[in-house]
């Protein structure tokens, strides 16, 4: 049988990671950002986003670099918790929820993609949705090959996306005035700290964690990384810095050379941005270069999720098909083949904010707290067994993590939380139903003694 190879190096890794955190998103929930904070104190949500990624990627960086596996949370919920019973049941919830959410991303990616394509391009509304929906044919395309060939083109589309930002960053601050959006001095990005503040903050942080997302990549490619207990935390928090240096100098760019008032409102920011400096013709070069990372991103996306129904597969814990890899090119080409085919239809149904809000929603209570409270409780239960990488000043990450997760999760709107319980639920369900027809925990039947 053929195996996963460990083919990706820290380079690679790092790139991987960065492009499917950039991505459409930062550039298509800037305006919503600015507009949720009214202004300069938006500046906050990205800080926010940042202290989320950067405590959450600690609990990703112990758990990827004590169980290297394919499928990342699947396999460190099932560790975390016990293969047998309570782990079962929460890595089942998780391959449930993915196989919902992960065509969610994907979709998020070739909305954003289509939308943006049309500051270029008038497009009506249904030639959007081909757009989108061949753009994820084309990935599917691009990802069609080894694993080793897919980190080279990893590094050159992480160049492309670094190399944006930077060009954003250093012609904004280049032209920076502060008179346009921080006329108001230092009250201008000082919390009120009213409930109307903590709103705000809330939905808007929905869309910076958002803009975050993809900073534990590298644990569901965890099969195919080289030295994974050394590169995996490396390479988290060497793409974490990065883009929230990126980020934070990005946005503040942005605020210093669009008046917050009209930036709030506008659907391509980054094409405005360029078009505000240099004009029309950089506008479309911009515009070009973010379309070309959204595609970057998606790549990454599809990359990593694709791993995780494999995981499941060759567990034992999902349909057998899954589990097959490619004869000679060692990749999980069914996995990756059922979730672009789930991700074009997504793409043809959903709109551009409604597909980000359920997808963080979605995800906090089962992957994200379910990690870090099983993280802590290992930790509390194991206290003698050894981690390749232990987290700085533990256990406050984690609880930091926790803390914030919670704060997003509950000023969600209620239809998202609703969403994302009612996911947990129809999970539950289907799993005790798999479990009785198969025999298994908490049907199993009881072992009888031996005289």
């Amino acid at each position: 049988m053929s195996k996963l190879v460990r083919g990706l190096s820290l380079g690679q890794s790092v790139a991987i990671n960065m492009i499917d955190m950039v991505g459409i998103g930062p550039f298509v929930t800037m305006p919503f950002v600015i507009g949720a904070m009214s202004g300069p104190k938006s500046i906050i949500a990205w800080l926010l986003g940042a202290l989320l990624a950067f405590a959450d990627g600690a609990v990703w960086a112990e758990l990827g670099a004590k169980w290297p596996e394919a499928g990342g949370s699947y396999a460190f919920l099932q560790n975390l918790y016990g293969r047998q019973k309570w782990g079962r049941l929460m890595a089942f919830l998780y391959v449930w929820q993915t196989s919902i959410q992960a065509p969610l991303v994907i979709a998020s990616g070739a909305i954003g993609f289509a939308q943006y394509l049309t500051f270029l391009i008038p497009l009506s509304t249904i030639e959007q949705k081909a757009v989108s929906g061949g753009l994820v044919i084309l990935i599917t395309l691009l990802l069609y090959r080894k694993i080793s060939d897919i980190g080279k083109i990893s590094v050159v589309m992480g160049m492309i996306v670094i190399g944006t930002i930077l060009w954003l960053i250093v012609s904004g601050f280049s032209h920076f005035d502060p008179s346009l959006s921080f006329s108001g001095g230092v009250h201008d990005i000082v919390p009120d700290l009213t409930p109307l503040f903590f709103f705000g903050l809330g939905q808007a942080s929905l869309k910076t964690v958002y803009s975050y997302l993809g900073y534990y990549n590298v644990c569901h490619l965890g099969g195919e990384i080289k030295e994974p207990e050394v590169n995996i935390p490396r390479s988290i928090f060497i793409s974490i810095a990065g883009i929230a240096i990126l980020y934070l100098s990005m946005h503040t760019a942005v605020l210093g050379t669009i008046p917050w008032q009209e930036a709030k409102d506008s659907k391509f920011i980054v094409s405005l941005f360029f078009e505000r400096i240099y004009g029309h013709t950089a506008a479309l070069v911009a515009t070009v270069l973010v379309l070309l990372i959204a595609v970057s991103s998606l790549f990454a996306v599809m990359l990593g999720y694709s791993r995780v129904p494999y995981a499941a597969a060759t567990d034992g814990n999902f349909f057998s098909i899954f589990s097959r890899l490619h004869p000679t090119k060692h990749f999980p080409y069914v996995s990756l083949l059922v979730l672009a085919g789930v991700a074009f239809v997504f793409s043809l149904l959903f709109r551009l904010g409604e597909v980000i809000s359920a997808i963080v929603t979605m995800r906090i209570i089962i992957q994200f707290v379910g990690q870090a409270v099983g993280l802590l409780l290992y930790h509390a239960r194991m206290k003698e067994e050894k981690f390749p990488y232990r987290m700085l000043l533990y256990p406050i990450p984690a609880l930091i993590a926790l803390v914030v997760w919670g704060f997003i999760f509950c000023y969600a709107d209620i239809e998202f939380i609703f969403g994302a319980l009612g996911v947990i639920a129809t999970g539950c369900l289907l799993f005790l139903i798999k479990a009785n027809v198969s025999h298994e925990w908490p049907f199993a039947p009881a072992k009888t003694g031996s005289k």
